[in-house]
C-alpha cells in the first residue's frame, strides 16, 4: 500500500473537513430565539387622570399647553384589554449578542415635543445611537436629562425647531432615566440607555417581543415609572429557532402604588 506524506495526509483532512476551520464561523439560528407576551393590569383599569384641563388659564403657556385636555401618563392602561403601556423589560448586561444585532441599525432617533408633550413618553436608546431633540411647538421647551452614569444635558429647545439638537449617550446605565422640561415641569419621559439590544417598551397593548436572544436561561429588569422595580428577576428560557409566548403576564392594582 502507498504511504501517505504528511502533505497528503493534511490535504485530505481538509477536504474531509469542508475546509471548515478554514471557512468563517456561521451563526446557526437555533443558538438563538425570541419572547413575546403581554403585560396585563389584574384588576379594573384606573379612571384616567387629568393633567391639565382644556383652556386652563393657570397652565403656563395656556394657548399651546391647554389646547386640549391631557391625561397623566405616568401609568397608562388601555381599558379596552388592560394592556400596559412603556413599561421597561432589558437585560442589565448582555455577554452574547447575535451578530446581526451588534451595532443599531438605525443611528438616530427622534424624540419630539407636540401640545407640550414629550414623544415617545419611553424611549430604549443604545449607546451607539443619537437622540435628535426636536419641537413642534411655538413655544420654547427646555430638555433636562438625569442620569447616572453619562453626562447629564440641560438646553432650550427654540420654537418649532425641526433640526434639533443631538445627544448622545456612551455609557449603559442600570435604570431608565428620567427627562423633563424645566419650563413645563409636567413634561416628563424616560430613555433607557445600554450597550446591547436586549430591552423593549411595551406597547399601548401592553405587547413586547425581543428577538434573536442567547438560547438558554435569560433573566430580565421589568420597570415602570411609577412604581419602580416591577421584578428583577424576570427569567425566560428562550428555546433555540423558537419564539416563547409568555402570553399574559398579570401585575396587581397594588404593585402600582407609587414608592
Amino acid at each position: 500500500m502507498r504511504k501517505l506524506n504528511l502533505n497528503q495526509i493534511l490535504i485530505t483532512a481538509l477536504l474531509i473537513s469542508g475546509f471548515s476551520f478554514l471557512s468563517p464561523v456561521s451563526v446557526s439560528a437555533a443558538e438563538w430565539g425570541s419572547v413575546t407576551g403581554r403585560f396585563v393590569y389584574d384588576g379594573e383599569a384606573p379612571k384616567p387622570v387629568v393633567q391639565r384641563e382644556k383652556g386652563d388659564p393657570n397652565v403656563k403657556d395656556p394657548t399651546v399647553c391647554a389646547a386640549m385636555e391631557h391625561l397623566n401618563n405616568d401609568l397608562v392602561v388601555n381599558p379596552d384589554n388592560k394592556g400596559i403601556a412603556n413599561i421597561f423589560m432589558y437585560m442589565r448586561r448582555a455577554k452574547d449578542v447575535h451578530p446581526d444585532l451588534k451595532e443599531s441599525e438605525k443611528k438616530t432617533l427622534v424624540f419630539d415635543q407636540q401640545g407640550c408633550t414629550f414623544e415617545p413618553h419611553a424611549l430604549f436608546v443604545r449607546t451607539d445611537q443619537k437622540v435628535i431633540v426636536k419641537s413642534g411647538d411655538p413655544v420654547a421647551h427646555n430638555t433636562h436629562t438625569f442620569p447616572l452614569k453619562n453626562q447629564a444635558v440641560n438646553f432650550i429647545l427654540a420654537p418649532n425647531d425641526r433640526e434639533g439638537k443631538e445627544v448622545e449617550n456612551v455609557i449603559s446605565e442600570i435604570l431608565p432615566m428620567q427627562v423633563k422640561c424645566d419650563i413645563h415641569p409636567w413634561m416628563t419621559a424616560y430613555w433607557l440607555v445600554l450597550d446591547h439590544p436586549y430591552a423593549v417598551v411595551s406597547d399601548k397593548d401592553g405587547k413586547f417581543t425581543i428577538e434573536n436572544l442567547p438560547a438558554g436561561r435569560n433573566t430580565f429588569y421589568l420597570w415602570q415609572e411609577k412604581t419602580g422595580y416591577l421584578d428583577r428577576k424576570f427569567t425566560v428560557n428562550i428555546k433555540p429557532g423558537e419564539t416563547v409566548d409568555m402570553g399574559e403576564v398579570k401585575f396587581s392594582p397594588s404593585q402600582f402604588k407609587e414608592k
